[in-house]
């Protein structure tokens, strides 16, 4: 654990300013981490940096250009280990030894193992002070899906839900527009611009034909759409399919006909062949799929079957849930976890971490699987 004992009133203010510069880009970076950089010297903020996309210049070398030559004696402030091989840029650790940086406080090591340490040692080989630790649970939170993707090669994924306070998530005749409130809704668009994909399963498609975009397109950007449709049945003329605003890739298994497949691939879609589980799309197996193409964070966006399966399957991370007040009762309403559950309380799913929020009238409850 860090000590932040050693750490000033300065030092946490301005490393939350880092990761405040980071937050504005999260999701926007991928496949690389999203990172922010502050410059300071005699107590005053002599530049800052970000790293806006990929293969555009990093945080560091943004606020080492600002700064010129005034970062002779200066202190950085990064939510990440400094970068020191080449790759779309030449490597952060010999832009800030060049310039002659004094300190360096980090929140965090990049655990890339192209990096994992050895861009510190090169600072305190050159004579570079480094701190390392400060602020480090919230630097981890805001790059966990490159985290997770950089260690395991399979994206970090994220289950998101509205329900009314007697946990349904529609009525009995299937409406569920809108459950959550305003807020929620702008909340769960923000969501989504932090995210590499989004999934939904065949079936909210078919019900609700949602386009699953980024609605502020001027600030962000719109997911991947995944839809997991083990026997192609998606309609061509479906807004996920018309709206070209990002990809779609549809997850089919060996059961799905191959002229439909056809089909969907004329219209543009993405078309992955995954192996089967129960008849269904098998969502590890997908995991590692989309884990190949890069993909480093999605979002579930589905009903009560789909979120049972991935719970059960053991893909899910982070859960999310948001509680209108609002009873809807009804024996057929559907809940937002359905499947097989668990039969003895001692195995249900505890969340570590749980945050709570209010948005307008609605409760939001964020947490992670315990692991």
């Amino acid at each position: 654990m860090p000590d932040n004992k050693k750490y000033s009133a300065s030092d946490k203010r301005f490393m939350s300013m880092a990761l405040g510069l980071a937050e504005k880009v999260r999701g926007l970076t991928s496949p690389d981490p999203s990172v922010g950089a502050v410059l300071v010297k005699n107590g005053r903020i002599i530049s800052v940096g970000f790293h806006d996309k990929h293969k555009t210049p990093h945080a560091e070398s943004f606020a080492l250009k600002k700064a010129g030559k005034a970062a002779r004696g200066a202190t950085l402030y990064i939510n990440l280990e400094p970068c020191c091989h080449w790759g779309n840029n030449p490597p952060c650790t010999a832009a800030l030894i060049k310039a002659k940086v004094k300190r360096v406080v980090a929140a965090m090591k990049d655990p890339n193992p192209l990096v994992n340490g050895k861009g510190f040692r090169a600072l305190k080989k050159a004579g570079i002070t480094v701190d390392v630790g400060l602020m480090e649970k919230e630097a981890y939170r805001l790059n966990e899906g490159f985290f997770k993707h950089i260690t395991t090669r399979k994206p970090f994924v994220t289950l998101k839900a509205a329900m009314s306070l007697d946990g349904k998530i529609a009525t009995g005749s299937g409406q569920s527009r809108w459950i959550s409130g305003e807020l929620s809704r702008e909340y769960v668009q923000e969501l989504r611009r932090s995210v590499d994909a989004v999934i939904v399963g065949i079936g909210t498609v078919l019900s609700d034909d949602p386009r699953l975009t980024y609605r502020h397109k001027s600030s962000g950007k719109t997911p991947m759409r995944i839809i997991l449709d083990s026997k192609a049945r998606t309609p061509l003329d479906a807004r996920v399919m018309k709206d070209k605003a990002a990809g779609t890739i549809i997850a089919v298994t060996s059961s799905a006909p191959g002229a439909k497949v056809v089909k969907l691939k004329k219209a543009g879609a993405e078309v992955i062949t995954c192996k089967a589980k129960n008849g269904k799309v098998d969502l590890k197996a997908l995991m590692t799929e989309l884990g190949k193409r890069g993909i480093l964070s999605v979002m579930l966006e589905s009903g009560g079957r789909l979120s049972g399966a991935a719970i059960e399957a053991g893909i899910v991370d982070k859960v999310i849930i948001f509680i209108a007040p609002k009873i809807i009762g009804g024996e057929k309403a559907p809940s937002p976890v359905e499947g097989k559950g668990v039969t003895d309380l001692i195995n249900a799913r505890h969340l570590r971490d749980v945050t709570v929020k209010r948005l307008g009238h609605d409760i939001v409850v964020e947490g992670y699987i315990g692991k």
